[in-house]
């Protein structure tokens, strides 16, 4: 258990607490703290108990990874969920973009939440996003024309669903369906459910669970990789799109 000496140490530095003040909280002694953090002994398991109650993070979590690059907002609640959400900065303490490659974005479902997949992910500096969490999601197929095949939507972490706004976009991770970019749209009278729309009408509009909902980040910047042929500029396009839109805008005005 390599890992508890310098997770409690951190932990502790997060909370602000000197080891005299945690040891309080926990209702143990100053010196066995200090054993812990200075690995001259290892805490029991009722101890490790203790710990993952107080931080309210799992013991596996804990023992398995070095928390040591976690900030206090890393602890994202979910739901009833803690979820260990590590954000990585440079040397200068900026916040860098992980990037989720194409090849490799099925693995984003079982490695969105392991901090040692966040950590060999490729990052990026984009100095003018706004303030929050970013990550950059690859997008396939056609369903969010005119996103193109091939784009990177960088987007921002959404803490809750309820910070959801209607008719927003969003790459959504679910349990079923792993990552999905869409318009989302909260149905009325229907608190369990979001209504996940594409703006490529050839799809149709479906409805999901807020149960099965792991991630949701909000559309921030579109990254294109391909460029733009002549006939997919042409006015009559950009117009018919805004058509849609402004169709789709009519029927949430309904709803």
């Amino acid at each position: 258990m390599k890992n508890i000496q310098a997770n409690v140490k951190h932990l502790r530095s997060l909370k602000g607490l000197s080891q005299e003040r945690f040891a309080d909280e926990l209702g143990w002694s100053r010196s066995m703290v200090g054993s812990y953090e200075e690995g001259r002994s290892e805490p029991p398991i009722d101890r490790l108990i203790d710990l993952s109650n107080y931080f309210n993070i799992p013991i596996d979590i804990m023992v398995k990874n070095d928390l040591r690059q976690a900030t206090d907002t890393s602890f994202i609640q979910i739901g009833s969920q803690r979820v260990l959400f590590p954000i990585t900065v440079s040397d200068t303490n900026e916040d860098l973009i992980e990037i989720i490659p194409s090849k490799a974005s099925a693995g984003y479902l079982s490695g969105y939440d392991d901090p040692e997949y966040i950590e060999q992910l490729q990052k990026i500096k984009l100095p003018f996003l706004p303030t929050g969490t970013h990550r950059a999601f690859p997008i396939k197929g056609d369903s969010m024309l005119p996103v193109k095949d091939g784009a990177f939507i960088v987007a921002k972490f959404v803490e809750s669903i309820d910070d959801v706004k209607n008719g927003r976009t969003y790459i959504v991770l679910t349990k079923d369906d792993g990552l999905v970019y869409k318009r989302l749209f909260i149905p009325e009278n229907d608190v369990t459910n979001l209504l996940l729309s594409s703006d490529n009408k050839a799809y149709e509009p479906y409805l999901i669970s807020k149960d099965i909902i792991l991630e949701i980040w909000e559309f921030t910047c579109c990254i294109n990789t391909q460029e733009y042929d002549e006939k997919e500029l042409k006015m009559s396009n950009i117009m018919a799109m805004f058509q849609e839109l402004r169709v789709e805008l009519e029927a949430v005005k309904t709803m």
